[in-house]
């Protein structure tokens, strides 16, 4: 069997360091952390200490009083943008609607008025038509009675 070595193949260690971002949880431990071990190494009696644990705790405190208002008005002002931005688009839809909607009652008149239109040039049509139809008919009602009424007379008889 053959091996194959790799230029970066070896049993080395190695650490793998992976970026995250730091957040108010980061902030609070890494000042936790920081109070223990400066407990651990500080030579001070118990007294001094509960005065720096003191102090300590109300600087975490303001700080995470501090973190909690930022984030507060972080999250205020994002909802108030969004709500913003939710409420224009909301406008801008309500005004397409009222557009669209006006231009569908124009197009309902503008065919109505149309149809209108339509029918009354269709009702003259056929009323002219109908006219010269009776003109017609009676023009050849008065030739067929003028043929009979020659016809009938002693004049326009050959005999």
């Amino acid at each position: 069997m053959s091996r194959h070595h790799w230029a970066d193949d070896d049993d080395e260690p190695y650490v793998v360091i992976e970026k995250k971002s730091g957040g108010l949880g980061s902030f609070l431990l890494g000042i936790a952390v920081g109070a223990g071990i400066a407990l651990l190494f500080a030579p001070q009696s118990g007294v001094e200490t509960r005065r720096g644990l003191a102090r300590s705790a109300r600087r975490v405190r303001r700080a995470a009083e501090e973190a909690a208002g930022d984030v507060k008005e972080k999250v205020t002002e994002t909802y108030e943008s969004a709500r913003q931005r939710v409420e224009e688009k909301i406008e801008e839809t309500r005004e397409a609607i009222e557009e669209k909607r006006s231009q569908v009652h124009r197009a309902v008149v503008a065919g109505r008025e149309a149809a209108q239109q339509a029918r009354e040039d269709l009702e003259r049509r056929l009323a002219e038509t109908k006219a010269a139809y009776n003109a017609g008919a009676q023009v050849a009602r008065d030739v067929r009675a003028e043929r009979v009424a020659r016809s009938a007379s002693p004049k326009g008889r050959n005999i």
